[in-house]
């Protein structure tokens, strides 16, 4: 009986040695395979699907101290209901002495 005891142990052991050995040779042979592949996604430009908003230039006047300004403003109304206001270009109004009448 310890024949056959001694052989069912080292079959049991050589079974589970093979099912542990198996996938860590099928994974190794996954990343040889996949190294003329990119692991990163590079994209060129910029994504387009961020959401609706709309944009609206205008002009205004400011006095900057003492100084009128004619501003060319872009703002954009973001879908998240916030607004983004950049000034575009800012000309300067009026002569070199021109002073505020307060």
């Amino acid at each position: 009986m310890g024949g056959i005891m001694k052989r069912a142990l080292i079959l049991s052991l050589m079974l589970g040695a093979g099912v542990v050995a198996l996938p860590a040779t099928a994974a190794n042979a996954a990343t040889t395979n996949s190294i003329g592949e990119p692991q990163i996604n590079v994209q060129i430009g910029g994504n387009r699907r961020r959401g609706r908003s709309r944009t609206v230039t205008s002009t205004r006047t400011r006095f900057v101290n003492g100084v009128r300004y004619r501003e060319t403003i872009r703002t954009t109304y973001l879908a998240n209901g916030r607004t983004r206001t950049t000034v575009v270009n800012r000309v300067r109004l009026g002569g070199r002495n021109y002073r505020r009448n307060y």
